[in-house]
């Protein structure tokens, strides 16, 4: 069994300048250009805590909430909040400043997951998380039941077998 890590030993911190390159017609960052910059953060943090080759599995829903500007500084940050056998969920926030303007907003967040390979690209076994604070123990609890959803989603569990799910559901 590896030794567990504690959620603050794999926060990544991400910085990026919404360039012109980087916008559409309105000025506005593309959506697929922030989509690419949160998987790097994201996987950042993945393999910090794995210590290993990491490989997206899925992204939840990312939904754009402000629009991110030519000029605006973007600040991505990156957590793991569970880790399963071989697979990491990891939660990830952005922020957009106008640093001329003195403002900063909150404009997405989502949770990843990854899966941590070996050299031939199979699943190997990742380090246990130990949260700690209050935020961190209720994003460790909640990441069973995101990850019984991913599952279900993608075919992968049947609905029946999602425990966790079902006890939101299920009344006495």
């Amino acid at each position: 069994m590896l030794n567990p890590k504690k959620p603050e030993q794999s926060d990544v911190t991400m910085t990026e300048m919404v360039l012109p390159n980087d916008t559409n017609t309105l000025n506005n960052l593309m959506g697929g250009r922030l989509l690419h910059w949160m998987d790097i953060c994201a996987a950042i943090a993945a393999q910090k805590h794995s210590n290993r080759i990491v490989v997206t599995a899925s992204v939840d829903n990312v939904s754009f909430t402000e629009p991110i500007r030519l000029g605006n500084i973007v600040t991505m940050q990156a957590k793991v909040t569970r880790a399963f056998n071989s697979s990491m969920e990891v939660h990830l926030q952005v922020w957009a400043e106008d640093i001329p303007a003195g403002k900063r907003v909150s404009t997405n967040s989502a949770f990843y997951t990854f899966v941590a390979v070996d050299q031939n690209g199979r699943p190997i076994e990742v380090p246990a998380l130990v949260p700690e604070s209050p935020e961190e123990i209720d994003l460790f609890d909640s990441a069973l039941r995101r990850r019984q959803l991913r599952l279900v989603l993608a075919g992968r569990m049947k609905p029946a077998d999602a425990k966790e799910l079902r006890a939101l559901f299920e009344t006495e």
